[in-house]
Parts: structure tokens; sequence; C-alpha cells
């Protein structure tokens, strides 16, 4: 196991509000892999909506809130592909023509990495500690795999998961027609594309569909829901956590009485004002028509 390391944790705007049990997720395995996990209270969204609406002076003003957030830092984590893409290769292209604020802008996109990638290639994870006696199919997000290489990393890892069988996807690296405002501005062309997607995954006869970016999830788990279908549809961190038992599948009603998880407080005056979270798991509501930008 490499040497402890800090590790912030970019939450993303739609774990925070749609599904925080994959932040909760999150940090268990970053724990599990040598971090000491904080969460900096200043963070707000990573500006994608701003960036891809051609809106760069309000991305910038976001970004350079986020560089001064996850300041001083080993590493920053989030379970997202999109969002560890727009910190990752896109924050270098807004401060293109700022030298001072592109060098504090690549400092941060070096230290940057999404959750399950950053598992397997730096901290060297190879197995986990959990149980899921499902089939299931993976669909590779499109920023996580075109921009940041994610592929093999969570199948990786999801092989060592007990119980657990997987079923190829034919269209894996296929978009599954979320893209954020895309399916706002294209809603035809969206359920065509997400209508295919759970054709796929109906063909490969998986009861349960995984992913690492929450915007898919929340697009594919709509489209299954509407179509009658069963398949249970979860963010990976939580079968990688092995915490599958304390959150119903992304769509699936409430748990009568969900046991509540708390976390402490960090102590203040540490970089980026870091501190634990100390919101409560809540069962993950119906999915919503997504809003946004690049799927996150």
């Amino acid at each position: 196991m490499p040497e402890p390391a800090r590790a912030a944790l970019l939450v993303t705007c739609l774990v925070d509000l749609f599904r925080p049990s994959v932040g909760f997720a999150a940090v268990k395995l970053l724990e599990q892999a040598g971090c000491t996990v904080d969460v900096p209270r200043a963070q707000t969204c990573c500006g994608q909506p701003a960036y891809n609406s051609g809106d760069r002076a309000d991305a910038k003003a976001i970004a350079r809130q986020i560089i001064a957030a996850f300041a001083g830092y080993d590493y920053v984590v989030a379970p997202s592909g999109s969002c560890a893409g727009m910190v990752k290769v896109h924050y270098p292209e807004l401060f293109a023509d700022e030298p001072a604020a592109l060098a504090q802008a690549q400092e941060l996109a070096a230290r940057t990495h999404e959750l399950v990638s950053f598992l397997v290639d730096v901290r060297g994870m190879d197995r986990v500690a959990a149980h899921w006696p499902h089939t299931a199919a993976y669909h590779d997000g499109c920023s996580g795999l075109r921009e940041l290489g994610v592929k093999e990393q969570p199948r990786r890892l999801l092989a060592s998961v007990e119980g657990l069988t997987l079923a190829e996807l034919p269209g894996a690296e296929v978009c599954c027609g979320f893209g954020g405002t895309f399916c706002i501005k294209y809603p035809e062309i969206s359920d065509k594309m997400v209508t295919d997607k759970a054709a796929e995954i109906a063909a490969t006869g998986a009861d349960a569909v995984l992913a690492g970016g929450l915007g898919c999830l929340l697009n594919i788990a709509g489209k299954l829901s509407r179509r009658g279908s069963s398949t249970e549809v979860r963010h990976i961190a939580e079968v990688l956590a092995d915490m599958t038992a304390e959150v119903p599948p992304i769509g699936a009603p409430a748990n009568p009485s969900p046991a509540p998880r708390e976390r402490v407080a960090s102590p203040q005056g540490e970089p980026g004002e870091g501190a634990r979270s100390s919101r409560q798991f809540a069962p993950s509501p119906r999915p919503s028509p997504p809003v946004g930008e690049r799927g996150f």
C-alpha cells in the first residue's frame, strides 16, 4: 500500500443533491486505500454548465473558487469522470490566457483524479472486500472514457466482488444520451439513444447496470423505469464499498427506516477549510429530469 495521503473529495452536484450515498461510498473506499479524506466546505459546482454553454466568465469565477478550496491536498478525487475531466482537462484551457492562473489550474489538474482510476492507478488497489450476487452490465461514461482513459480500472475491481458476474455490454462505450443539457436541447435524439441503451442492457440478461457517473445512471434508470424494467441501477462506488444493503437502487422506493450514518467534522484550519460531511444517508429519490452539462 502506498504512503498515507490527504485526499479531498469533490462531491459533485448530482451526488450531493440526488445520491449522497455515493459520496459516503467514495469516502469509505478512499480510506481503505490509505487516505485521510476531507470534504472542503467551500466547494461548489465545478463549472461545467457555464463552460459548456459558452459562459467563460462565470466558468472562470467558479474555477477560481474550486482551485482555492482544494489547495494543499495531495489529491482531489471525484466519483464522476465528467467533473474530474472538467478540472483536469478544461480548467487549464480556461486560463490559457492568464499565466498565473494557468499555473494554478495545471497544478490542481495534476492532483485531480476520477475515483476508480485513482484507486487502481494511483493507490494500487486490485481487489475489494465486497459481496453482491448479481449479473451486471457496465456502462462507460463518455468523459471518463474519452478524457481520462477510465475503462479497465472499474472492471478490474468489479471482478473481485464476490458473487458478481459481469455481462459485457455490446455498446458499453456508446453515449447513453444524457450529456447534461444535451438531453434538454435535443430530447428526441437523447431519448432514442437511451432507448437503445436500455434495449442493449436487457439483451445481456443482466439484472443490474453499473456506471461511474451519476448523470448517466439517472438517465438510464429513468428509461428502464418507464419501460417497467426491474433492473437495478447503481453507482459502482456503492458496490465496491459493499454498501448496497444500506441504500436502494437508483429510482427504487426508499427503505422504510434507513439507518443514519454521520461523519464527524474535521479540525478547522486545514487547506480548503476541509470538513467531513455531516449529512445523513438519504435514500435516493426517483430520478428527475436531469440538468447540467456533459453528463455530470
